[in-house]
């Protein structure tokens, strides 16, 4: 290989950094994609970036042959199907924007074929776990009243992680009893809120988000930025992030002594099957987790006809 051809290849390498940033920032098929997902798709694409400079390819001349060995590295490193998918989906929209911007002659990666998933069904709690779950924060101090409020809307409303940290006090309305939440690509839904999880909400309201910020203001005297209109609140009066929440909930999933794996959105799959159990129909849980496609929703009735199944098996006497 000539000195010209590195050099090439290396000033290519250079430019595809910043056509990564440009992609990112510009391109109008990714604007809806959530926070989180542009995040992962620029960690995937830098990402890749290195593996080009390691293996000295010129990303404005990859070979379908490249790609696939790229992937196979992928593999071999133990990353999961879903993972690997996310890598192809993050390549798949910037040598679709490199094409459109005249900036690459020929797409490799738009005949690469995405691994298959295996579908495996999700863990889903049941009635006796999570009032396991309820009993670790029956405390009356602030913290557990603030807890107790988290732990009821995420099962009451099947909201993902993401989608509660970013919950401001005016989007729970107790007038009309529903929660309005912003989901992937700033979409709105409502969803209704039941008793329980509303008072639970004007409790911490009335009683502990006060306390939180009146403690805050205490040890934070000069800090003017302590209060938010965020809903839920640290005990430094700080608006909680999702990892924040992520870690309450894991903190009484210990306490409660259920299986440490559990994650916030156990409580997701959670309502959607209890909510299907109890009669709604799909297209209404589709509605409710905010799902843009019905397919996504369905694995829950795959779900309830299992647990139908254990249910009959246990008390069959023919089973």
């Amino acid at each position: 290989m000539s000195d010209t051809d590195v050099c090439t290849r290396s000033a290519s390498q250079e430019r595809f950094k910043t056509y990564i940033e440009q992609f990112i920032t510009f391109d109008d098929d990714i604007r809806n994609l959530s926070s989180n997902t542009l995040r992962a798709y620029a960690t995937d694409l830098h990402a890749f970036a290195e593996w080009l400079k390691r293996e000295a390819v010129d990303p404005l001349k990859v070979s379908h042959r490249e790609l696939r060995g790229y992937l196979l590295e992928l593999t071999r490193a133990g990353y999961s199907e879903r993972t690997i998918n996310r890598h192809l989906s993050a390549l798949r929209s910037m040598y679709k924007w490199l094409m459109r911007e005249g900036l690459i002659q020929e797409n490799a990666i738009a005949a690469m074929v995405s691994p298959k998933i295996s579908k495996t069904l999700p863990h889903v709690m049941s009635h006796t776990e999570v009032i396991q779950l309820f009993k670790t924060c029956e405390g009356s101090d602030a913290q557990s009243i603030r807890d107790t409020a988290f732990l009821e809307l995420l099962y009451a409303s099947g909201a993902r992680i993401s989608e509660l940290a970013n919950l401001c006090i005016k989007d729970v309305d107790f007038t009309q009893r529903q929660l309005t939440l912003f989901g992937k690509g700033s979409k709105q839904r409502i969803v209704p809120l039941y008793s329980h999880a509303l008072n639970a909400t004007q409790c911490y309201l009335e009683q502990s988000r006060p306390q939180l910020i009146a403690k805050a203001r205490g040890a934070h005297s000069n800090d003017s930025g302590a209060v938010h209109e965020k809903l839920f609140i640290s005990t430094r009066g700080r608006a909680m992030s999702a990892a924040a929440l992520r870690k309450v909930f894991e903190r009484h999933i210990v306490q409660a002594g259920l299986d440490p794996t559990l994650t916030p959105h156990a409580m997701r799959h959670t309502f959607a099957t209890v909510m299907l159990d109890g009669g709604a129909d799909l297209r209404s849980v589709q509605e409710l987790l905010g799902h843009k496609s019905l397919s996504t929703t369905q694995i829950y009735t795959h779900l309830s006809v299992s647990r139908l199944k254990e249910a009959t098996k246990q008390a069959h006497p023919r089973a």
